[in-house]
């Protein structure tokens, strides 16, 4: 007896058009549901929280207005910023630097879009970014340049502590015993 076999019917077909398109969306939905959302911006996740997503590119600005509401950043220092349109948990941050006689003072950074800027935050291509003091309803917060992660305190002069013992660490880092 002659067995002889034409090929696939149009049926046979279909249903393994149908059991690909069913494992392919499945596949898809479970990485779709497990990508890393952006954390919510707060002083003690704002830099990783930029970085880690990718945010930092080169010369990049962080600025917020509106009582630290509403913020946008900019890629390099000739581009213009754009809305940052993840959460932000940054509301009535008050920012503040060492002067250069180690005295807390508020920063005043000027105006965006004729609003008061109340914080703003270089990063750069070396790694590093802007150190600074953040005070808000929820805490004080130092945020180093370079060293270690931000940290959470009781009072702004713990944070001055914080800032001048980062300082003197780093002006010793050449020293070898």
């Amino acid at each position: 007896m002659k067995l002889s076999r034409r090929g696939f019917t149009l049926i046979e077909l279909i249903i393994v058009v149908f059991l690909i398109l069913i494992v392919y969306s499945l596949v898809f939905t479970y990485f779709k549901k497990n990508e890393e959302k952006p954390e919510v911006l707060s002083p003690l996740t704002l830099k990783s929280s930029l970085i880690d997503s990718g945010q930092i590119i080169g010369h990049t600005t962080f600025l917020c207005i509106n009582k630290c509401t509403t913020c946008y950043i900019r890629h390099g220092i000739n581009d213009a910023f754009t809305l940052y349109d993840a959460k932000i948990n940054l509301k009535d941050t008050i920012a503040y630097t060492l002067d250069a006689s180690d005295s807390i003072s508020e920063i005043e950074y000027g105006r965006y879009e004729d609003q008061e800027i109340c914080l703003k935050l270089d990063f750069y291509p070396n790694g590093s970014s802007t150190k600074v003091i953040l005070e808000n309803p929820d805490g004080v917060y130092y945020l180093p340049s370079f060293f270690g992660n931000p940290q959470q305190v009781n009072t702004i002069e713990e944070a001055k502590y914080l800032w001048e013992e980062n300082t003197t660490l780093l002006s010793n880092i050449g020293d070898y015993y």
